[in-house]
């Protein structure tokens, strides 16, 4: 018995060594000489030591992301106690394990050293995603249990076999504590439907102690919480508490971006945007404030795929991006100019962020899309030049793999121009040649505005030559079904209508209104074509037509971009969904008839 003694010291004391400097440096896992006591028949003499040495190690395990070798150790501490007790549950299925485990020692001074062990197991469920498993412990109010059973002062049960006391890495309160907060962060996003039961949990978990990015955590879940529960502004309040606990909690701002969309806040969304993608540009903005030093990071237990999605933040790109087209539909054309041409020079980049930059284009439209979303928005800025520039960029890498015919079985059969999944057959037919299409459109643009008629006649002209080159069959079914053919009528109906207002300023008068009534049938909606129809046929000396013409478009309100492009925006996780691209909208970088001017020629005598 005195050898016995001896060893028990001998292990306790190499123990206690190897967790002094594990809590100094948690990598040095090296427990596999204390591990040796398994090599001996189970005792209880032994048993507190065992049980300490396995919690030891398995708290080394977790903080390495070793799971699965820490699940195999506590099933085996976990059976090692049984048999110890003499009882055999006859599986080795932990839940089962576990309460038989807890049952061998009701009363005993083993028990705190088991919940010990079963804190780690709860990490372990927790970290695997394994709620089920974890949802059984709970509803025996386990964790309420071990917050004033583990972890009490050994030397409250001194000095009973071992003199030595064996010392524990990682107090199981402060795991518990951890534990806590970490489970409810995970089930509060795993349930954020259920409305007023997860948000007092989460406000309940909000004020314990706990690292500032976990507070963070609770306020946002909050947050999205009452955003289900249609609360905006208490939303609002609680992205805003996540950033006072931690300033890095980038999806707390980016969650506000999108209420503020909701409320039609276009200065504080834009606002918030802008803080988001400078924030995103600095070093590890997106990596928790946890507390340093920490032998378990929190980033352990937070892996629940609910929990991923709502921390998931688009990039620093995405969100220049997203920036750049929403300033362009409401109207700060000259900031959406600055982003977009921020964005592409970002994207040219060779420099040291090249492979950050490169990572994240995935999330982006095609470059071609962004080259013409840009070259709209120089279109919109009266700059033409460089609008012209951008186009040029993308017939020189699109024309020569055009197709010399597209022939969709089914106007829902094409794929949308800018999605993130498209066939290869749809990015280099269908795809490509609007793109070509769009980039003629908008050089035609150009020319109109520096007032260079035939050049712009030229582009409109080869630009309705492309459209021209798609067929579809099944001509009854709604050829608007697909957002690449409402593009593609869309196309039609701009260029038609430039081409004619083209024509109109050297007087082919004919020409012009052929394209103009064209164009109407292609594109209804189209403002400028409908104006510049009746202004022609006033020219004819048609003047009752036309001014049934004025008095039809005046009576018809006209869409403003923003509502046209309402879904442009702001799909999750991504910014962007199936929508129509700003190039192909009207404009208005064609000579503008005045409504007014237009009822001035009404009140004129009528033709004779």
């Amino acid at each position: 018995m005195i050898q016995s003694t001896s060893l028990l010291e001998s292990w306790t004391q190499e123990n206690n060594q190897l967790a002094s400097s594990c809590k100094v440096n948690p990598s040095l896992i090296s427990w596999v000489s204390c591990l040796s006591l398994s090599g001996i028949p189970p005792h209880l003499d032994r048993a507190q030591l065992e049980l300490s040495v396995a919690y030891n190690t398995c708290v080394c395990f977790t903080a390495q992301s070793q799971f699965d070798e820490a699940e195999l150790l506590l099933t085996q501490s976990a059976q090692r106690l049984l048999q110890i007790a003499g009882d055999d549950p006859g599986t080795s299925d932990p839940s089962v394990l576990w309460r038989a485990a807890l049952k061998s020692v009701t009363g005993t001074a083993l028990r705190r050293y088991v919940l010990n062990l079963l804190c780690v197991q709860w990490g372990v469920w927790l970290a695997k995603s394994r709620l089920n498993a974890m949802q059984d412990f709970q509803e025996m109010s386990l964790l309420e249990a071990q917050s004033g059973a583990v972890g009490n002062d050994c030397m409250a049960e001194t000095k009973e076999k071992i003199p030595n006391i064996p010392i524990l890495v990682l107090d199981p309160r402060r795991l518990v504590d951890l534990l806590k907060i970490c489970t409810t962060i995970v089930q509060g996003a795993e349930r954020l439907t259920e409305g007023w039961s997860v948000l007092s949990a989460l406000q309940a978990a909000s004020a314990s102690p706990a690292p500032r990015a976990l507070i963070a955590y609770t306020h946002l879940l909050s947050g999205s919480c009452l955003a289900h529960m249609n609360r905006p502004q208490m939303a609002l309040q609680c992205y805003r508490k996540a950033l006072e606990a931690d300033p890095r909690c980038v999806c707390a701002l980016y969650q506000s971006a999108l209420i503020y969309r909701r409320l039609e806040n276009l200065q504080a969304e834009v606002q918030a945007l802008r803080i988001l993608h400078s924030i995103l540009l600095l070093p590890s903005s997106t990596e928790p404030a946890m507390a340093a030093g920490r032998l378990l990071s929190p980033s352990l237990f937070l892996c629940s795929q609910s929990l991923s999605s709502l921390l998931s933040v688009p990039s620093a790109l995405s969100v220049l991006h997203s920036l750049a087209l929403k300033c362009v539909i409401h109207g700060r054309v000259s900031e959406g100019v600055e982003c977009y041409l921020d964005l592409l020079a970002a994207l040219q980049s060779e420099d040291q962020h090249g492979v950050r930059v490169h990572a994240a284009v995935s999330t982006l439209p095609k470059l071609p899309r962004l080259y013409l979303e840009a070259g709209a928005a120089l279109v919109m800025a009266q700059r033409p030049a460089d609008c012209m520039a951008l186009c040029d960029e993308v017939i020189g890498s699109t024309l020569d793999l055009l197709p010399e015919k597209v022939l969709l079985e089914d106007p829902g059969d094409g794929r949308v121009a800018g999605s993130r999944e498209m066939t290869e057959e749809a990015e280099n037919g269908l795809v490509r040649l609007l793109w070509t299409a769009a980039a003629y459109l908008l050089q035609g643009h150009c020319y109109s505005q520096l007032k260079d008629w035939k050049q712009a006649v030229t582009h409109y002209t080869r630009c309705i030559n492309l459209l021209v080159k798609v067929h579809y069959k099944d001509t009854d079914k709604d050829a608007e079904q697909g957002v690449d053919l409402c593009v593609l009528q869309r196309l039609k109906g701009l260029s038609l209508a430039g081409r004619g207002i083209s024509f109109a300023q050297i007087d082919r008068l004919k020409e012009s209104l052929r394209d103009l009534h064209l164009s109407q049938q292609a594109h209804p909606e189209g403002v400028s074509a409908r104006r510049w129809y009746g202004e022609v046929l006033w020219r004819l000396d048609r003047k009752q037509e036309a001014a049934a013409c004025w008095e039809q478009t005046w009576s018809h309100p006209i869409p403003s971009m923003t509502c046209l492009l309402c879904f442009v925006l702001w799909w999750e996780p991504q910014f962007f969904c199936r929508a129509l691209p700003v190039y192909a909208q009207e404009l208005q970088s064609l000579p503008v008839l005045d409504s007014a001017k237009l009822q001035q020629k009404l009140q004129e005598p009528g033709p004779t």
